[in-house]
């Protein structure tokens, strides 16, 4: 099977067709950005009636390699105003693969000012009125609720009441294998998801088929290539198991490229007490879970269950992002209230990284003083409140900015910049500038080279070699993120040619084709295009490809400066 399912709530019709033939060869990213390129009008309000969501799995998930569960959900974002792919784990994006589901698209808005609830089972999709005990409720008891009614094992996707409230920085949050959270976090899409009055999308795998492999013998010998790479390169099978993402807190303090005070400068002194090192102690000591998968068949697990002083779980996937910016960025030395506000965003349904980004500009302007967590994590449960600071805050650092007039604004193209100062770390920075998706670190992951040497060795200092990592890397992104693989596979097929060569052979076998490396980039190449061209049609410019000139300060310790010229900062799409 290859579905295609259109539901539209105007009128509460469901079609269910086979894939379009024009969408063969694509999946993931490549399937969602090419879908809102065609059908959605670039210049559509994102909140009206002629946007339009997809949810689609890659062309791995479902199957039992490694690391293979992630689902892109695309739509125009209402926080960049231009194109936008959002990746998720979760047990969602594979529930539809086993499926035979291709890909979800809901479009319209209804006219009745009430919330509903989407359910998909093999025997079709039925629209029904979302249950009223979970309207305003957070997450994680919605999804208790929703589970309850549907199935302890049915696959969840919900928007909190940052999303019912149609904020900004709302994301569209997926239940895990334990029911606990991970979130389709940046880009606004939780508000296009609320616009359409969908609280929930429930899927029901039961009596699903699994998904099929054309030649299974040839396919099993390439996962076991694959999970090897995955499992010996030192990064995915040590690292960020052992210390999940938040490792990166010291490695780029070391490096001079942690950002801090509202990227002031790249160092300080207590990074270490917010570090993924202290964080493992913490949970090993309390008795939580220092490794953990977000989706079934994950080897490298860098997620966890952080939990409190008294043992009781706090949240997952505690990532260094997140810890970063209300750390290191917004001077607050303390895990165990950054977790905490942490669980608050999962909760309320907000992205974590726009959310405690735009903490550190309230403090640039003065509303609360640096450093003071328990100021910060107040504001943050204003947005489930929905008082007019709350909405402010849950519409991201961009919004926040503008109503405080604060001009040291960490975004490009309205969305925040995460955890890596580009002064210190240039190849990401250049991807921060030019990626359609605005700020987005994992949109080419030049970290990885610049800073970790995987992949060859950029200095992240000079000018040198980054205009071509971020092109290389997005290019090769976009083709990742249509997998349906998870972005962390990228250290080790970066770095071990037969792990790359497995991805290859893997979707090979899977549907019966003879794809080449080319091909790979050729699918990478084809998504940034259209997805650069929806934006160009929506209203931007290379003028947009640039970051906040507060950059154009020198970056202690190694005072350096945002020193591309617009010239060459266009030359990274030059493909």
């Amino acid at each position: 099977m290859n579905q295609f399912i259109r539901v539209n709530m105007t009128t509460k019709e469901v079609i269910i067709s086979e894939l379009p033939e024009k969408y063969a060869g694509f999946a993931g990213r490549a399937l969602t950005s090419h879908f809102v390129n065609d059908e959605v009008k670039p210049t559509c309000h994102p909140l009206g009636k002629n946007n339009k969501l997809i949810f689609a799995p890659g062309f791995l998930t479902g199957t039992n390699a490694a690391n293979s569960g992630r689902l892109s959900c695309g739509a125009k974002s209402p926080l960049t105003g231009g194109i936008k792919e959002s990746n998720t784990g979760g047990t969602f994006g594979q529930k539809m693969a086993k499926m035979g589901i291709k890909a979800i698209a809901f479009e319209g808005i209804p006219a009745e000012d009430k919330f509903f609830v989407v359910k998909v089972t093999m025997d079709g999709v039925t629209i029904d009125s979302a249950p009223d005990e979970i309207m305003g409720m957070g997450n994680y008891e919605a999804i208790k609720v929703l589970q309850a009614k549907y199935g302890a094992k049915a696959g969840v996707a919900i928007i909190g009441p940052a999303g019912e409230m149609k904020l900004m920085a709302a994301n569209i949050s997926f239940a895990d294998p334990e029911s606990n959270i991970r979130s389709a976090g940046r880009g606004g899409l939780g508000a296009v998801m609320g616009s359409k009055k969908i609280k929930a999308v429930v899927i029901d795998d039961s009596g699903a088929p699994g998904v099929s492999i054309v030649d299974p013998d040839a396919f099993r010998s390439a996962a076991r290539r694959f999970a090897k790479a995955l499992t010996t390169h030192p990064v995915t099978s040590q690292g960020l198991t052992r210390y999940g993402t938040n490792i990166l807190v010291n490695i780029l303090n070391e490096a001079g490229g942690l950002p801090t005070k509202n990227f002031r400068r790249g160092r300080n002194d207590w990074a270490n007490d917010i570090g993924g090192e202290t964080m493992t102690a913490i949970m090993e000591e309390r008795g939580g879970k220092p490794s953990h998968g977000c989706h079934a068949g994950c080897v490298i697990r860098c997620s966890q269950h952080y939990v409190d002083k008294e043992r009781k779980y706090v949240t997952s996937g505690f990532e260094y992002e997140t810890i970063w910016a209300l750390g290191a960025n917004a001077k607050i030395n303390d895990l165990d209230l950054i977790a905490e506000a942490d669980r608050e965003c999962d909760d309320v349904g907000v992205d974590s990284i726009d959310i405690t980004v735009a903490i550190g500009v309230l403090m640039e302007a003065g509303v609360i003083s640096w450093g003071d967590g328990k100021a910060a994590l107040e504001l943050i449960k204003e947005i489930r409140k929905g008082t007019p600071q709350g909405r402010i805050l849950g519409c991201g650092a961009a919004t926040v900015g503008r109503v405080y007039g604060v001009a040291r604004v960490p975004v490009v193209k309205g969305q925040a910049i995460p955890a890596y100062d580009p002064r210190a770390v240039k190849g990401v920075g250049l991807t921060y500038a030019t990626t359609p998706m605005g700020a987005d670190h994992t949109s080419g992951y030049a970290v990885a080279t610049n800073i970790l040497k995987v992949g060859g060795n950029v200095d992240p200092l000079k000018k040198e070699g980054n205009i071509e990592l971020s092109r290389n890397l997005q290019i090769a992104t976009a083709a990742v993120d249509s997998t349906g693989m998870c972005l962390f596979v990228a250290f080790a097929i970066l770095d071990i040619a037969d792990g790359f060569s497995a991805l290859i052979d893997m979707i090979n076998a899977q549907y019966g084709l003879s794809l080449t490396a080319d091909d790979v980039t050729d699918l990478g190449k084809s998504v940034l295009k259209v997805e650069r061209g929806f934006n160009q049609r929506a209203g931007f410019t290379n003028a947009d490809d640039r970051l906040p000139e507060f950059f154009e300060e020198e970056c202690a310790p190694h005072n350096t400066t945002w020193d591309f010229t617009d010239e060459e900062i266009d030359q990274v799409f030059n493909f």
